[in-house]
């Protein structure tokens, strides 16, 4: 049994075969994982936040969609993965807090954080194949090399396998 690599908050890991991927308590973050099937290589990334424009400086480039998305790339293609045969998966951006009469768009960080990596995604290349998204409920996500299934635990809902 592969041990499981666990890819903490704003962190980013990429591994070739045999792997097991592993990020827990996403709530407005998103989790994405890239991969090239023909190679069994894949990356994961905890995603935190939209984009970096504001921050001041970026000690961790897996914190923001318009980093981390780019260094996850570059990442797997120095594992010499085929960047045609790149595919994504990703899971989180739930909408974790709301406060009656306030400006919705200033807690909509999941929506934001949905948007921005499909955004780098698009820019890159690189087609999204499964999501589990949105919502209001924290998910924790698994990805293996060995089967290609990104499996996501939403809590109170069970499990999916995409």
């Amino acid at each position: 049994m592969v041990q499981p690599v666990h890819v903490g908050m704003a962190d980013l890991v990429v591994s070739k075969h045999p792997a097991q991927l592993v990020t827990l308590g996403l709530g407005s973050c998103i989790g994405l994982v890239i991969y090239d099937q023909l190679s069994k290589s894949a990356g994961m990334v905890h995603i935190m936040l939209p984009d970096s424009r504001e921050a001041k400086d970026i000690p961790k480039p897996g914190k923001f969609a318009d980093t981390a998305v780019p260094l996850l790339l570059s990442e797997l293609t120095k594992l010499g993965v085929n960047k045609a045969q790149l595919r994504a998966k990703m899971a989180g951006g739930a909408q974790m807090f709301s406060m009656p009469g306030k400006d919705s768009a200033i807690f909509a960080v999941g929506a934001r954080n949905i948007e921005a990596t499909l955004k780098m995604l698009t820019a890159a290349g690189v087609r999204l194949v499964a999501s589990d998204t949105g919502g209001s409920k924290g998910r924790s996500v698994e990805f293996s090399t060995e089967t290609m299934i990104f499996t996501v635990k939403t809590l109170g809902s069970g499990t999916k396998e995409l």
